[in-house]
């Protein structure tokens, strides 16, 4: 089993710019795919940005493309998610998740990560 605990986040005016780290302990890091998803009070959780297991494939959601991105450091057991540009509708509660595959490929579906971190408050003000 491998353990996620998600650092960063905090309070940040609207323009300026956050990374959240995803570290993961209890196994290697690499062939675990890592996704970055979001939930703001009375939506969907979304997925705003996922990573395969080598860092060769990314996604970013429409919503934050050009203002988020996602990568990692197998090395050190842990992906990031640098946040540029915040707008206040970013905020949200931010959690990571990771799921074991031998594909190098991504995910943007939650059900498919078995491992959760423990989430991580974002607030933008205006």
């Amino acid at each position: 089993q491998v353990q996620v605990v998600q650092s960063g986040g905090g309070l940040v005016q609207a323009g300026g710019s956050l990374r959240l780290s995803c570290a993961a302990s209890g196994r290697t890091f690499d062939k675990y795919r890592v996704g970055w998803f979001r939930q703001a009070p009375g939506k969907e959780r979304e997925c705003v940005a996922a990573i395969s297991w080598s860092g060769g494939r990314t996604y970013s959601a429409d919503s934050v493309k050009g203002r988020f991105t996602v990568y990692r450091d197998n090395a050190k057991n842990t992906a990031y998610l640098q946040m540029n540009s915040l707008k206040p509708e970013d905020t949200a509660i931010y959690y990571c998740a990771a799921d074991y595959t031998p594909y190098d490929v991504v995910s943007t579906t939650h059900r498919t990560y078995d491992y959760w971190g423990q989430g991580t408050q974002v607030t933008v003000s205006s």
